[in-house]
């Protein structure tokens, strides 16, 4: 193939005018990644060739892989418009998608449609963007004539999981992400979807296990750890629960898992460590999504109580620290907050955990993950 590139470039370095030498030799360009090269040998070839569809076409294709999305759309476009073949609205509509017009897109999905009926593809791109219209009702449609059509569409699959769970109908999620994991049994998202409703429902063994399923195929997902965390402390598991945030900081730093150390910690009574977590979650600002002040309120607590050795009390329940709980106790310590910091009054220990904790058995959250292009 580079014998081929170097041929063809020695053709046009005797012959600039030979098109058809520069028409093979762009195409192999963008074969082979020389996205910067084709682009100027194409945009040559356009300026005697101003009404050839298939150059608007492949300068689509370069400036997609050169991430220039809207010059892609641009090219697309033209490309339809001198020449409506299926091929040129496909990738019109795909990069329409990236660029969040639904409706082109829809309509460009459609152009593909009209000339190919079974085009699977199509079905789950119009689904996706229904669902990002929030016509929830035409996505699904659209993702069930996807997988009607190819049986193996994991994506289309997810999807329907995902609008079944947040509608409720718990049942059907269940079966979507099902199938989900006997196309791709490596689908971590699948697993902690199930591990969600699992935890939702009360069965905290198989949602452990899971979300146990969920880091070993994804140990980024930190959703995963928060949840497994709830679970583990509502069992009991806490040597668990501490091997496995342990490990995973041994990785890389973070403070929403520095922050579960620190719950961890609180819950069994050991006053140092939840002190020390609480300061590293601190620490890591831009991976603590909890509350800072309220961390930081706890911080300050702590610290008084360590300071005057006065030990915490284990734990009897489970807390909880989503951020509708976390807001609730920042409004509380805002009221009672004094101007100067320096005079303010120690919570008691009951009054501290009262402000905060609440048991999960009152007001669990559905518990959900998902990616605007999950396809990805």
């Amino acid at each position: 193939m580079g014998n081929d590139i170097e041929s063809l470039q020695n053709t046009l370095k005797n012959d600039p005018s030979n098109f058809q030498a520069r028409r093979e030799l762009s195409i192999l360009l963008v074969n082979n990644g020389f996205n910067e090269e084709a682009e100027g040998n194409l945009k040559y070839l356009l300026k005697y060739f101003p009404s050839d569809a298939e150059i608007y076409y492949n300068l689509g294709i370069v400036s997609e892989k050169l991430k220039k999305i809207t010059e892609a759309r641009d090219y697309y476009q033209k490309a339809v418009e001198l020449s409506p073949q299926e091929d040129f609205y496909y990738n019109l509509g795909d990069v329409l998608v990236e660029l969040k017009e639904w409706d082109k897109a829809i309509e460009a999905f459609r152009k593909v449609i009209e000339t190919d009926p079974d085009d699977g593809n199509c079905y789950f791109n119009l689904g996706v963007c229904y669902y990002n219209k929030d016509e929830k009702n035409l996505a699904l449609d659209n993702f069930q004539k996807a997988v009607s059509i190819n049986p193996k569409d994991v994506y289309a699959y997810f999807y329907l999981g995902y609008i079944y769970q947040n509608d409720g109908l718990t049942n059907f999620a269940v079966d979507s992400y099902n199938k989900v994991l006997e196309i791709s049994p490596d689908y971590s998202w699948a697993y902690f979807n199930l591990g969600s409703i699992a935890f939702k429902n009360g069965n905290l063994e198989e949602a452990k296990d899971y979300l146990l399923k969920t880091i070993q195929y994804n140990s980024l997902d930190i959703e995963a750890y928060k949840l497994l965390t709830k679970i583990c402390l509502k069992a009991g598991d806490t040597d668990e629960i501490l091997e496995i945030l342990h490990a995973r900081l041994m990785n890389d730093d973070n403070g929403d898992l520095y922050y579960c150390l620190a719950r961890v910690y609180k819950y069994i009574g050991n006053s140092e460590q939840y002190s020390d977590n609480l300061e590293l979650a601190l620490s890591n600002p831009h991976t603590l999504t909890f509350s800072k002040k309220v961390v930081r309120q706890e911080l300050k607590y702590i610290q008084e109580k360590l300071n005057k050795n006065e030990p915490i009390k284990p734990q009897t329940n489970v807390e909880e620290y989503t951020p509708e709980v976390m807001e609730d106790f920042e409004d509380t310590q805002d009221e009672n907050e004094p101007d100067d910091l320096e005079d303010e009054e120690t919570l008691e220990e009951d009054e501290f955990d009262d402000s905060i904790d609440e048991d999960y058995d009152e007001e669990d959250d559905d518990y959900s993950e998902e990616d605007d292009n999950p396809e990805e």
